[in-house]
C-alpha cells in the first residue's frame, strides 16, 4: 500500500484545489484524498496528468482503482465520488469491484449480442416475410422434380405458365396458367380470401384444370410448411380452410376405354398411321398396358427377343419384367433401329424418341369414326378388356406395374414369368381375334432387322 505520510490528510476536494494539485519535483506521483467521499482521491502524476483514483481495502488486502482522467469531458468531481461511492459500497459488501465490473461487461457483451441477434433475425424475417410466391416455385421445383415423371412435370409447368408465349408447334399464344396470377405475389400474403377469388374466377372457366391446380397448390404449400425459410408464409392449414376446400370441384375418374367391338376399326386406323414408331407405341400401350412414359424410354437393350421378355421402367418398382407376347414381338422387331430407343423419332428431337402420339391417335379415332380416346386409356383398356379372359387381377396388376393392393398379393403371389407369359398371350390373342388379326405363333422365329436409319 501506498505511503500517505506525505499527503494524508483529506479535505473537502473542489475544482480549484484539484487545479492546484502538482506533482513535486521528485516525485512519481501526488495525491489529495476527499474527505466527503472515503477511498476517493485526485492523482497528479510527474507528467502531468490527473487521475480521479480510489483505494480500500478489501479483505486484508488493498484495492486500487483508476476512475478516469480529471481533463476528460466524461469526468467530473460529482461523477468520480458517485463512481467512488459505488466501489465502496460494494467494498462494503465484500465484493471485488473488479470482478462486478467484469461481470457487468460481460451482461453487457451478451446485450448487445443479443440485440444484434435479435436485429439480424428481425432483418431476416423481413426478407423471408417478403418472398416471392415464384421464388419458392422455382426451389420446389428444383427439390423435387428428379422423383417426378415426365406428366407430373409437365403439370407443374402448365400450371406457373406465363401467358403470351408462342407454340411450340402451329401458331397462337398460351394462356396463363391456373396459378400465374400468384407468381409475383409475396407468400405470406397467399390467404384463404385470396384463394377463394381465384377459384370463382377460375372454376367458372376451366373446373377441371383448376382442380388439378389446387391439388398441385395443396402439395407445394405442405412441402413450403416443411422448409425452415418458408415455414409459417403460407400455413396450408390456414390458406386451405373448409371454405376453400368446398370450392375445389370434385375429380372424376376417367372411366374411358376401348369396347371390344371397336377393336376392329382401332387397329386398322392405327396400322394405317404414316409413323411406323407412333403406331407400334400406341398398339404396345393397348397390349402391354405400360404407362406412356415407360413406353416411350423403353430401349433396345431391353427388349429380349430370344427369351422374349421387355424390363420396363416402372415408377413404383424401378424395373419391373413382363412378357414380349407373339404379335408384339412382331412389331417392335419391324421397327427401324435409329437409336437406343424403341421407339424412335424419325423427326427432330431433342430426346430421339417420341415426344407423344396424342395428335396421331386423335386423328385416326375420326378417320375411324370411333369416339375421342387418349394414349393412357390404352392402359386402361387393357386391364378392361383382360377381364374379358377371366384372368386374375393379380396378373393384370402385375403386367401393368400396379402396386399390390392386397396382403396376399404383396407377400404371398411369386408368378414367374413363363406363368405372366401365358395369360398375357391369351389376352393378346383375344384382342387380336376381336379385332380380326390373327396372333403370329409363340414360336415363330424373328429375323431381326439390322439396325440403320430406314
Amino acid at each position: 500500500m501506498m505511503a500517505k505520510a506525505k499527503n494524508a490528510a483529506k479535505v473537502n476536494l473542489t475544482p480549484g484545489r484539484i487545479d492546484a494539485l502538482i506533482c513535486p519535483d521528485g516525485e512519481d506521483s501526488a495525491y489529495l484524498w476527499d474527505s466527503k467521499q472515503p477511498g476517493l482521491a485526485v492523482r497528479a502524476r510527474s507528467s502531468g496528468n490527473k487521475y480521479y483514483f480510489f483505494q480500500r481495502r478489501l479483505e486484508g488486502v488493498i484495492f486500487k482503482q483508476t476512475i478516469g482522467l480529471v481533463a476528460s469531458e466524461q469526468w467530473d468531481l460529482g461523477r468520480a465520488r458517485t463512481e467512488a461511492g459505488k466501489l465502496s459500497r460494494l467494498i462494503d459488501l465484500g465484493i471485488d469491484p473488479r470482478e462486478q465490473i467484469k461481470e457487468e461487461a460481460k451482461a453487457k457483451a451478451q446485450a448487445k449480442a443479443a440485440a444484434k441477434q435479435m436485429a439480424e433475425a428481425a432483418e431476416r424475417e423481413s426478407t423471408r416475410s417478403s418472398t416471392i410466391f415464384s421464388t419458392a416455385w422455382e426451389s420446389y421445383l428444383k427439390a423435387n422434380w428428379q422423383y417426378w415423371g415426365e406428366r407430373h412435370r409437365k403439370n407443374h409447368l402448365w400450371a406457373m405458365q406465363a401467358p403470351g408465349l408462342p407454340y411450340k408447334r402451329g401458331d397462337g399464344v398460351t394462356i396463363a396458367g391456373p396459378l400465374f396470377i400468384l407468381h409475383n405475389k409475396p407468400l405470406a400474403s397467399l390467404t384463404s380470401k385470396q384463394l377463394e377469388k381465384l377459384l370463382v374466377n377460375e372454376v367458372a372457366k376451366r373446373p377441371t384444370a383448376m382442380a388439378q391446380a389446387y391439388r398441385i397448390l395443396r402439395a407445394f404449400l405442405i412441402w413450403c410448411e416443411e422448409q425452415p425459410r418458408f415455414k409459417g408464409l403460407a400455413s396450408p392449414t390456414e390458406v386451405l380452410t373448409r371454405s376453400v376446400k368446398r370450392m375445389v370441384p370434385a375429380s372424376k375418374a376417367r372411366k374411358v376405354s376401348l369396347q371390344k367391338e371397336q377393336l376392329a376399326l382401332w387397329f386398322e386406323a392405327i396400322n394405317k398411321i404414316d409413323d411406323p414408331s407412333q403406331a407400334a407405341y400406341l398398339q404396345f400401350l393397348l397390349l402391354a398396358g405400360a404407362r406412356s412414359t415407360e413406353a416411350k424410354t423403353l430401349h433396345w437393350k431391353d427388349v429380349d427377343f430370344t427369351w422374349r421378355t421387355i424390363n420396363i421402367g416402372d415408377k413404383v418398382e424401378g424395373v419391373r419384367t413382363i412378357p414380349l407376347t407373339p404379335y408384339l414381338a412382331q412389331t417392335l422387331n419391324a421397327l427401324p433401329r435409329r437409336n437406343e430407343w424403341v421407339f424412335s423419332s424419325a423427326r427432330l428431337s431433342t430426346t430421339g424418341h417420341i415426344n407423344e402420339a396424342n395428335h396421331a391417335l386423335t386423328r385416326a379415332m375420326q378417320l375411324a369414326g370411333l369416339p375421342h380416346i387418349a394414349p393412357h386409356d390404352l392402359r386402361r383398356s387393357f386391364g378392361t378388356l383382360a377381364e374379358w379372359m377371366d384372368c386374375p387381377l393379380g396378373v393384370v396388376a402385375q403386367i401393368q406395374g400396379h402396386a399390390p393392393s392386397a396382403l396376399a398379393e404383396k407377400h404371398y403371389r411369386v408368378r414367374s414369368i413363363d406363368f405372366l407369359r401365358m395369360w398375357h398371350t391369351k389376352i393378346e390373342g383375344w384382342i387380336l381375334e376381336q379385332a380380326g388379326i390373327t396372333q403370329p405363333s409363340e414360336y415363330q422365329k424373328l429375323g431381326l432387322r439390322e439396325v440403320g436409319q430406314k
